[in-house]
């Protein structure tokens, strides 16, 4: 099996910035309202310099195996 099979995608918004580029981010995808994931940012969105900012829409990758820690992969215009 291969990791991108694995991950769960799910859309939230932007609460709070953190240092070192985290970001807690409020899920909003339906069955998972209102948890919390702290998250980075994904390579290409550093490489591409994209700015996140608070209350923003986001996607989010979340691995099965740690639900509270995710990777930003894409932000909605």
């Amino acid at each position: 099996m291969s990791g991108k099979d694995e991950n769960i995608e799910v859309e939230g918004v932007i609460a709070e910035t953190l240092p070192g580029s985290r970001f807690r981010v409020k899920i909003t995808t339906e069955g998972f309202e209102g948890h919390e994931v702290l998250c980075t940012m994904s390579g290409k969105m550093r490489m591409h310099y994209i700015r996140i900012v608070p209350g923003d829409r986001v996607k989010v990758s979340i691995s099965p195996y740690n639900l509270d820690e995710g990777r930003i992969t894409y932000r909605f215009r």
